[in-house]
Formats: C-alpha cells, structure tokens, sequence
C-alpha cells in the first residue's frame, strides 16, 4: 500500500487532515485543494428559515462546511436549538453537530444520499403526517434527497450556506505537480471536485485520465468514467478510512 502516491484536492483544511491520516499508515500525497468554500450572504428568506428552524421534524446537513456554517447560524437566533433529530451523510460532518449537542444520526455504511434514505432512524423521522426537512447544503448539489422526500408527501426546504469556487492557479500547475513529484494516483471528495480536476487539467487531461482516480461514489465515479478516466475505484465513501481501504484492495501502479 505504501507504493501510492496520491493527489489529494479536497479544501486545504480537509486535505491537511486527510495527508496526516495518510502518512500515518506510511501513504505519501501531496496537496492541491481544487475547491475553496466561499459563505454565502443570507437573504431574508433564508434567516428566515433559520428562525423558524423548531417546525421541522428533521435537518440534514450534506457537508462538514454546511455544518459549521450553519450552526453559525442557529446560535444567532437559538441560545438553544430546538429538540429534532439531525442527520448527516458522514461520520466527520455528524462528529461537529454532535460536539454542538445536537441529537445527530448518520448511515454506519456508505457515506452517500442512498444510504441516509435507508436509515431506519431516518425513515422514522420524516413517516409522519405531512413532515418538513430542511437541507443545509452548499450552493446547487444533487437534487436525490428533496425528490424522495416530496414523493411521500414531505415539505423540503433548502438552505444553501456557500458556493464551491476553484482556487487560482498558474497555468500547468496540476500536470507538473504530478510529473515533479512522481504522483500516481488522484483523489477527489466529489463531482465537483472532480469537474474542477478535469478543468485544470485541460490538454493535460488525456495523460492525467489514465492515473487510477479515487472517487467517494457510483455517481461521481460514472461522472469520471464518461469524462474518459480509465481507471476509476469507487471507494463508497468520503473519509480517510474509506480510502485507506480501497488503497489497500488496489495494488499501486508499477510506474
């Protein structure tokens, strides 16, 4: 397993942690974050949402800066958040509402939309009459969730609490970081993730492509494949240990 090197590319925060837990089982990689979160500036009817946050029966929260940016805004207008269940997509996004005192659940397998919807716990939050969600997300996203929900009847609203923008880098930045440091494999948390890997690489991508690329989900991973990755490994995940396991199912490129 040691024979990967890998290019991670999550946020800089994320990336630092996920390079410590790799070096700790002897992994090198180095970072490129291809993703910076930018705060969005609340509208009215987002406060809104926000101040009548005790009418729902439950909230789910997509992402770890969903979450610290949204608990941002449930200490402006709750000294103590109302009694609901909350829910997460991920161990580490889940790890920060409970630190809050939230009443937090999320999948045991899998860290993904699918695996949320099929949590007993879940179902059971939103089986009652005429139930409301509220979705803390980042700007845009996958439309799974609200679509489920509204098809048994469920009220969903969204708040989007930031937007995903790609840092600026010079020209090249990507290929030549993987050539100068003998890079063999490329890690995204992501499809967008993903769409901003394909956009640095540019002409470089068809040379790029062929590294095995590591992908959180079936969605991202069909994302890449139809994009022309040759090797693409679904880790069914996000988190280190996800990865850490799919690294060591996959033997590391002779090259």
């Amino acid at each position: 397993m040691t024979g990967w090197r890998l290019l991670l590319t999550r946020p800089a925060e994320e990336s630092a942690a996920l390079a410590a837990e790799l070096a700790a089982a002897g992994i090198y990689s180095s970072s490129l974050p291809l993703l910076a979160i930018s705060p969005l500036t609340m509208t009215e009817a987002q406060r809104a949402l926000i101040a009548g946050l005790d009418r729902y029966c439950a909230v789910i929260v997509v992402s770890k800066p969903a979450a610290r940016l949204g608990l941002e805004l449930v200490s402006q207008y709750w000294p103590h958040a109302p009694r609901q269940k909350w829910f997460s997509v991920g161990a580490a996004t889940a790890q920060i509402l409970a630190d809050y005192g939230l009443d937090v659940s999320y999948p045991q397998r899998g860290d993904d939309s699918e695996a949320l919807l099929a949590m007993p716990e879940f179902k059971s939050a939103v089986g009652g009459d005429q139930p409301s969600v509220l979705i803390l997300r980042g700007e845009g996203g996958r439309e799974l969730l609200a679509d489920r929900l509204r098809s048994i009847g469920a009220q969903v609203d969204y708040l989007e609490v930031y937007r995903r923008v790609l840092p600026s880098y010079p020209p090249a930045t990507l290929s030549r970081r993987v050539e100068v440091e003998r890079l063999n494999a490329l890690v995204v948390s992501s499809g967008q993730g993903f769409e901003h890997l394909r956009q640095m690489a540019g002409d470089s991508w068809p040379m790029l492509g062929c590294l095995p690329l590591f992908v959180p989900s079936p969605r991202v991973a069909e994302l890449a494949r139809s994009a022309g990755a040759q090797h693409v490994v679904d880790c069914r995940g996000a988190s280190a240990t996800a990865l850490l396991a799919a690294l060591r199912e996959h033997p590391a490129p002779a090259f």
